[in-house]
């Protein structure tokens, strides 16, 4: 019990000091006027307050990321809970504070845009096609499950089920924000961080002796930590959908100084999550050979009902369906705005999208792939969200880190963690079975192989932007 509340206090701490650290980095000016003001439309860009901006963000990132992947995480024991304090504190909040900030400098922009100015061209092209892609497996992935459980409770069909949600999240991406998101998902917010709390007591008081820190991986089936742990607990950590995500909380900041309280802070938050549900995962079952059987015997909601209804009671087994069903909808319709919005930036160039209709038109031939990939095997999709989305997350990082040094500006905040995750993404791709499924050492050294080379061209960039700095110093000194 002393690690799950020291990782829980140095989530806190990381907030109140590296957040403010990192903010500073960034520098942040009140007197600029934000887009939800010099571009409000009254669709994307419309004005709402930081605690809005905050509950929205957190239930846009979050959903069912950091309780299911937590707990699919906590199978590693303990050394989970380093993952997630030093992955939300200095890769996931710093990933998510400059995916929404730098949006906020330029104007509302999406993440395929930022790419594209601080990497380049053909950088852009291929993440535009990436993010649409995790967007559409996101959308499909947290709508099956969903629907799953809606047609064994009730006597709708899968079919009709999965056709209700589409027709939710046709309204939800073509409504302004404020009119559902604003408005319903603070308060599904608020359930969400209410539920891990509640949770979290009832893992407190049950009497089961809570693990303690040890670096040993308990995984049962003995799979390495490095790298499938920062796969496997994403949300709750660091997660590319994220930076999908922030642009449209970005586009109703109302000043630049909520950054930090709704990007960096709803990371925090959900970390806190991730980390209560990990805790609660080992400390249930009896350790990670029980939460392993368990997984084995009903999956993820079937751990976090069982999980819900002995703690909670009656009401924990109504927090379980309402999170199985309702938070994995609320990702799917973010996650199809996003690509409504990516798709728009796209079609701008060429077409303008100044009206409604044209907006409509777009989101249609969105809406259709994610439906037909709804409906085939959920775990088949998840399979490949995972390193999609942390390719996402670290693209995002070299952007940020780019962002940093064209700025003369510590670029290490970002840079340090875009290299640990150029890492995670090389070594994965090619020892995961949905990868190349090479041997395990084989694929280590490949991977940082490759991370090396990236290092290379870091370190290329970095004297790039030292000579550039120089020279500007010498000019201004003549």
């Amino acid at each position: 019990m002393v690690t799950f509340f020291a990782a829980l206090i140095l989530l806190i701490l990381g907030y109140v000091f590296y957040g403010k650290f990192v903010e500073r980095i960034f520098g942040i000016d009140d007197r600029t006027a934000t887009p939800a003001y010099t571009k409000r439309d009254n669709l994307d860009f419309v004005p709402m307050s930081w605690w809005k901006g905050n509950l929205i963000q957190l239930l846009n990132i979050a959903g069912l990321g950091p309780i299911y992947g937590a707990v699919a995480g906590a199978l590693y024991g303990p050394v989970a809970f380093i993952w997630i304090v030093v992955g939300s504190v200095f890769a996931g909040a710093v990933h998510d504070y400059f995916s929404g900030m730098m949006s906020l400098r330029h104007n509302g922009a999406q993440f395929p845009t930022l790419v594209g100015r601080y990497l380049g061209k053909p950088a852009k092209v291929f993440i535009n096609g990436l993010s649409l892609v995790l967007m559409l497996l996101v959308a499909a992935a947290f709508t099956a499950g969903p629907a799953q459980l809606i047609s064994q409770i009730t006597p709708l069909s899968f079919m009709v089920a999965l056709a209700i949600i589409f027709g939710y999240f046709f309204l939800a991406t073509v409504l302004p924000v404020n009119r559902i998101i604003g408005r319903i998902y603070p308060l599904l917010g608020a359930i969400l961080l209410i539920m891990a709390v509640a949770v979290a007591i009832g893992t407190i008081v049950s009497g089961k002796p809570m693990p303690n820190l040890t670096m040993a991986n308990l995984h049962p089936g003995d799979l390495p930590v490095w790298p499938l742990l920062m796969v496997t607990i994403s949300c709750g950590a660091i997660s590319g959908f994220h930076c999908t995500q922030s642009p449209i909380i970005a586009c109703t900041m109302k000043k630049e100084s909520d950054g930090r309280k709704i990007f960096y802070g709803a990371m925090i938050i959900e970390g806190v999550i991730a980390l209560i549900w990990a805790a609660a995962g080992m400390t249930f079952f009896n350790g990670t050979a029980g939460l392993s059987e368990a997984l084995a015997a009903g999956g993820p909601s079937g751990v976090v009902n069982e999980i819900s209804t002995s703690l909670l009671g009656t009401i924990g087994g109504i927090l379980a369906i309402f999170g199985v069903i309702i938070l994995p909808i609320t990702t799917g319709d973010t996650a199809l705005r996003s690509s409504r919005m990516i798709a728009t930036d796209i079609l701008s160039k060429f077409y303008r999208m100044d009206n409604k209709w044209k907006v409509l038109l777009v989101t249609i031939p969105i809406s259709i792939p994610a439906f037909f990939l709804a409906t085939i095997d959920y775990t088949f999709l998840w399979r490949y969200v995972g390193w999609t989305n942390q390719v996402v997350a670290t693209v995002m990082l070299w952007t940020g880190t780019l962002y940093l040094l064209k700025n003369f500006k510590l670029h290490w905040i970002c840079g340090v963690p875009a290299v640990f995750m150029t890492g995670v993404v090389c070594t994965y791709i090619f020892y995961a079975p949905e990868g190349l499924n090479l041997d395990y050492q084989l694929s280590a050294i490949i991977g940082f192989s490759l991370t090396f080379v990236v290092i290379l061209w870091y370190a290329s960039q970095i004297i790039k932007y030292h000579s550039i700095k120089q020279k500007s110093a010498q000019y201004n000194i003549a």
